[in-house]
């Protein structure tokens, strides 16, 4: 019997199956809350240039040890001259140091949001299991979380240089806890406005340019405001003025409900009814900033 022969294949086909080897996942489902938390991680490491160049953690590490170093001269003062309190107050050095804080959120905001604008990685972001909220919370709180480590470790150096110093436990840990829940609605605050303005430029320069305008610009002319009507003797409203900048409403709202000493001109801080509008106004600042970068990125991602 004649071998077979092998059937031709028709002429003009070329079909070829390869197996390269492609198989499915089947390992576990993380899900969006994985996602925003490994967003949030990464965020907060890069606001201390944390995985990046060397070069990126230069100035966020300075402004660290800027904040930290005054605390830790004045705990030096107070343990040399056995001081019976420390040169200034728990509620007192952020306001004194704002001009570091100011910086900080200038540099960072940009750095956590502006890249991600200018090579438009915000649609990569939202293909994965993760919403526009999500990546909106999640950068909100890594740079909140960033400015709270900024300005609670100055605090702590204060608090356990008093200890060392055998201050007054109780005083010591009242002011220190008062002290905690300041720099954390500062951190809120600040840290929205930052991420707002930052949002609207994918330039990191411009928002870098942009953010410390707007901080500088209105804590000014609040302070010349202020410092005009004290010299016209109208004090009421020198209250109603520090209304128009975030480090003046910080103030206000520790001043009337934390107990702190007043910056304002004359020591005149706003009383409890003044006070509760600080505080509204301060949460309505940061649940607008919230919105508006919600809003933001809707239309960025699409």
């Amino acid at each position: 019997m004649a071998a077979e022969q092998p059937t031709a294949a028709p002429p003009g086909d070329h079909t070829r199956i390869h197996d390269i080897g492609y198989r499915s996942y089947d390992g576990p489902r993380l899900g969006r809350a994985y996602a925003r938390r490994s967003l949030y991680a990464q965020s907060l490491r890069g606001a201390y240039g944390l995985g990046r160049s060397a070069k990126s953690k230069v100035l966020p590490m300075l402004l660290f040890v800027v904040m930290c170093v005054p605390a830790a001269i004045m705990v030096a003062v107070a343990v040399v001259t056995k001081s019976d309190e420390l040169p200034l107050d728990y509620t007192r050095y952020a306001i004194v140091m704002q001009a570091v804080i100011s910086l900080y959120v200038a540099s960072q905001a940009p750095q956590s949001v502006s890249r991600d604008l200018r090579f438009k990685t915000v649609p990569l972001y939202f293909s994965r299991p993760i919403e526009t909220s999500d990546y909106v919370r999640a950068k909100y709180a890594a740079l909140a979380s960033a400015m709270f480590l900024l300005t609670a470790a100055p605090l702590l150096v204060l608090y356990l240089g008093a200890l060392l110093a055998k201050l007054d436990f109780t005083d010591q840990t009242g002011g220190f806890a008062q002290g905690l829940v300041s720099v954390a609605l500062l951190s809120l605050l600040f840290a929205g406005i930052g991420l707002v303005i930052a949002s609207v430029t994918p330039r990191r320069g411009f928002g870098i340019a942009a953010v410390i305008a707007v901080l500088t610009i209105t804590y000014g002319a609040v302070s010349t405001l202020q410092a005009i009507a004290e010299v016209q003797g109208s004090t009421g409203a020198v209250v109603w003025i520090g209304l128009f900048s975030p480090i003046t409403l910080v103030d206000g709202v520790q001043s009337a409900f934390l107990g702190a000493s007043s910056a304002f001109p004359g020591g005149a801080g706003p009383g409890t009814p003044e006070g509760a509008v600080y505080v509204l106004v301060t949460l309505g600042l940061i649940a607008a900033s919230h919105g508006l970068l919600t809003r933001r990125y809707r239309k960025a991602g699409l």
